[in-house]
């Protein structure tokens, strides 16, 4: 989309966190607002924000496990603002972190519903509506780093986010030759509060103490400084502490890389280039993973639509964020 400005949002768990970023930077770029959250109360406290900045914005209840929940949302937004022009499929949860094994039935039914369904709901609800209306959009779906490199104790939430990613490429694919863009939005570190709702939304039919699993529990913290004057131990200096809160990026900050990848078209959105060489080595990994074998020039004609997609062709180098 060359622009944004006129536009509507609708972005789904936007209500705070990283959607809350998401829609605060869409609503600072010029769009219509629609903030679709389950939690009301939520939707309550995020929207005088934009009030305050005359920002246009409206507020829906969705669940987005829910088609038809999700098709009265978007009647209302369409309602409020008219045609949607931009969909962020932004709602997303966690399970406890734990071996895979350990997480019961419902922790996979949780956030297989709200980080799979959720995301093929909005599609499936909204796409058929931009199609119809004919106007340019875009389609964002807020994967995360650890769909790329995963993460130890938490493979339900790698499993789905890496989904997203694979689902988003798809719907790139599917959708050449309209004028609907798509991306997958894979954060890194960004200052939210998905642990917190995620228990705040998660439904009384799929509580279940079994989940309530710990995760292993953190390394103790460094040893301070000796002062005995033992000479095995003297000039010893602990490490110095981190602070990880500085390290994290601003959910709005990364709102902002979303609402640049809106506009330039980007097929992938990321936050943080230091994940940059864990993926070249993911990346590499698979590919010494193929047999070392010439390739067959007539099974590559044949198939040439599994073995080169040309939706990849179209991602351009990323350029540096402007500093603030």
């Amino acid at each position: 989309m060359e622009t944004i400005k006129g536009k509507t949002a609708f972005v789904t768990g936007a209500a705070s966190g990283v959607g809350l970023g998401i829609a605060k930077a869409l609503g600072k770029a010029g769009a219509n607002i629609v903030i679709a959250d389950v939690r009301q109360k939520a939707i309550d406290e995020a929207l005088p924000w934009f009030a305050e900045n005359n920002i246009p914005a409206t507020g829906v209840v969705v669940d987005v496990t829910s088609e038809e929940a999700y098709a009265k949302a978007a009647d209302e937004a369409q309602r409020v603002f008219g045609n949607i022009h931009i969909l962020c499929n932004n709602a997303g949860v966690e399970a406890p972190m734990v071996p895979v094994w350990q997480n019961t039935a419902k922790d996979v039914d949780f956030i297989v519903g709200v980080n799979i369904k959720g995301v093929l709901n909005g599609i499936r609800t909204i796409v058929p509506r931009m199609l119809a209306h004919g106007e340019p959009s875009h389609i964002v779906s807020t994967a995360s780093q650890s769909g790329i490199s995963v993460v130890p104790g938490a493979a339900l939430y790698c499993m789905t986010k890496g989904g997203v990613i694979s689902l988003m490429e798809t719907l790139a694919c599917d959708l050449r030759g309209t004028n609907i863009g798509a991306s997958v939005y894979a954060p890194g570190p960004v200052k939210g509060n998905l642990s917190v709702s995620s228990k705040e939304v998660r439904p009384a039919d799929l509580s279940d103490p079994a989940s309530a699993a710990p995760a292993a529990p953190p390394p103790p913290p460094p040893p301070p400084a000796p002062t005995t004057g033992d000479p095995h131990t003297d000039g010893f200096v602990a490490p110095p502490a981190f602070d990880f809160d500085s390290l994290t990026m601003p959910a709005e900050i990364a709102g902002e890389r979303v609402v640049r990848g809106i506009e330039r078209g980007d097929l992938y959105i990321f936050t943080h280039s230091e994940f940059k060489e864990g993926a070249k080595k993911r990346a590499e990994a698979q590919l010494r993973g193929y047999p070392d074998e010439a390739p067959n020039p007539t099974f590559m004609q044949l198939f040439s639509f599994l073995v080169n997609n040309p939706i990849y062709d179209g991602q351009t180098q990323v350029p540096a964020f402007p500093k603030k």
